[in-house]
């Protein structure tokens, strides 16, 4: 099974006759409408949790929203479903590992909301500038009290974007309207993108906390980025900033911000979104007039909820018809031929995009170049160029990239992509190289398949040669190519309690070693832990190391 249907035959349904679809939630007429045109369709708005469990097993495809929770014993009892429909953005309610062991397609709707989540941004930016729930509040409880609610002009004010993605765009766009100087840091997004928007583009996060009067986080929701806006990011910040989240709950350190809030460091903020959902014990509900919140509200329109059940029923409609299913979340389309030869690629090229993005994060990335060399350079290769952006901008954008939705994403952030085919590699077999340039540097990594299995290797980082068995955690050093470096990288790691999995190193090109102004030497090495930023740091503050880097593959 594939984001493209097996066959036309799918349209005839898993019992010979018409596919039966269930649409468990209320997704608006218009969505129900284009299944009905296709399909036998029910409704089960009032099914208890046992009647979907008892009646599931009828129906080719099922469409959700976010109260239906497609649990792996969900869908093992649905025993013809072909296809998942969530009509919005995440599918956090699904198991889409059990969907895909039962080749069950998953499609969401990523673009339904995100018109929906930039204006709700915009009224809570408005509402905070010009105190207006409080004003509401103020005179609806029988006051008249002009002065004590007069506000701030958003004209010629500094917003600074931090995540600029689309939601991110789209708010630049109706901020640029206002007549606001519009500032915005994503690493990830090219310079041309931020030129064609008429946006500047921050250094880095600080240089946006020292200019921005009004600051938006739209970042995805990762380890690396939760609290993003601590303590030490509100330090940095103008006095009397304002603070907007509509993103996602947790991007916010909340004890941070309620102590800036108190020393006066922070002006204001608006909340949309909470560490836990459904919140109604909240420490800034209650004392803090210079604080606007709503229930996550961000998706919530009429529009967005009918956009997200029509776009959700045309990717059903695709997956039972033999069409493009454009959003799946887990299954590509590619050909069993295909598959066969590069399916054990896949997770090379995706660790290979994940790992030289890493290495050129902080600067703007412009391009990203993948290059299959010797015998699967003879198949449609355009599969793992995909799953190379992929692993290139996972954890780095607002929505969840997948085999389908990266070339789009990539777009949308100006980030332009090249592909190369070669039917001959020195030295290997097959050879994929992957080449990030951003801020006019290049930085390259390439690997390989080896044994039964097609294990993935690491076998060239920066033009350095080496042969290392990626695993999840990797660490890569740059370093003056001098004796005990290595023993120097064990020592430290030791002390901290991080154990080596495995370590090789990549000698200058005339493999000599030299002195402290000689070669730069490259190390990488496997653990089985993440290594910290901290510990990475101490290593390179030690003589004759360049630079470092921790990376998670997982």
């Amino acid at each position: 099974m594939s984001a493209t249907a097996a066959s036309a035959a799918t349209e005839r349904g898993s019992n010979g006759g018409r596919p039966r679809v269930l649409v468990k939630e209320n997704i608006g007429d218009s969505g129900v409408n284009l299944l009905r045109e296709h399909f036998d369709v029910d409704l089960g708005f009032d099914w208890s949790d046992e009647d979907l469990i008892e009646r599931i097993g009828a129906y080719d495809g099922i469409v959700i929203r976010s109260a239906t929770k497609m649990t792996a014993e969900l869908i093992g009892h649905g025993v013809k479903l072909r296809v998942i429909g969530r009509a919005g953005v995440g599918v956090d309610n699904v198991d889409v590992e059990a969907a895909t062991k039962r080749g069950i397609v998953v499609a969401n709707a990523p673009q339904s909301n995100v018109v929906t989540a930039a204006e709700h941004t915009m009224a809570l930016l408005l509402a905070l500038a010009r105190n207006v729930p409080q004003a509401h509040m103020s005179l609806t409880s029988g006051k008249w009290e002009r002065s004590k609610f007069s506000g701030v002009e958003l004209y010629e004010k500094t917003l600074g974007i931090v995540g600029f993605g689309r939601i991110g765009q789209l708010v630049a766009q109706r901020a640029r309207g206002f007549g606001m100087r519009v500032l915005a840091f994503d690493p990830f997004v090219s310079a041309e993108r931020y030129r064609e928007l008429g946006v500047e583009k921050a250094a880095d996060s600080d240089d946006l906390y020292a200019q921005a009067d009004f600051i938006t986080v739209h970042l995805p929701k990762t380890a690396d980025t939760e609290g993003w806006l601590n303590a030490e990011a509100f330090a940095k910040m103008r006095d009397g900033v304002r603070i907007l989240n509509v993103a996602r709950g947790g991007l916010i350190d909340d004890a941070a911000l309620k102590d800036a809030l108190d020393s006066g460091k922070v002006g204001g903020a608006a909340l949309d979104v909470f560490p836990a959902e459904p919140m109604t014990d909240y420490p800034l509900f209650q004392g803090y007039p210079n604080v606007v919140v709503t229930p996550h509200l961000g998706a919530s329109t009429a529009e967005a909820t009918d956009r997200a059940g029509y776009q959700s029923a045309e990717q059903v409609v695709a997956a039972l018809t033999g069409g493009v299913v454009s959003t799946a979340v887990n299954i590509p389309a590619i050909g069993a031929e295909d598959m066969e030869v590069l399916g054990p690629f896949l997770p090379l090229a995706t660790q290979l995009g994940r790992l030289a993005m890493a290495l050129a994060e902080g600067s703007s990335v412009e391009r990203i170049e993948a290059a299959f060399l010797g015998r699967i350079a003879d198949f449609d290769t355009r599969l793992l160029t995909v799953a190379v952006i992929g692993g290139a901008l996972q954890g780095r954008t607002e929505e969840q990239v997948n085999l389908v939705n990266a070339p789009s994403m990539a777009e949308e952030r100006g980030i332009v992509v090249e592909e190369k085919s070669v039917s001959e590699a020195e030295d290997f077999n097959e050879l994929i190289r992957v080449t990030v340039v951003a801020g006019g540097e290049r930085v390259a990594v390439a690997g390989t398949g080896i044994g039964p299995t097609q294990a993935p290797h690491l076998v060239e980082v920066q033009g350095r040669r080496l042969t290392i068995e990626l695993e999840r955690f990797v660490t890569v050093f740059r370093y003056a190519d001098l004796p005990g470096m290595i023993g120097r990288v064990g020592t430290i790691f030791g002390s901290h309690g991080i154990n080596i999995s495995s370590a090789a190193v990549g000698h200058a090109a005339n493999g000599k070693a030299g002195g402290a102004d000689g070669p730069v030497a490259a190390m990488v090495v496997t653990t089985d832990a993440p290594v910290s930023d901290d510990v990475v740091g101490e290593i390179v503050a030690s003589e004759g190391f360049v630079n470092g880097w921790s990376v998670d593959l997982g």
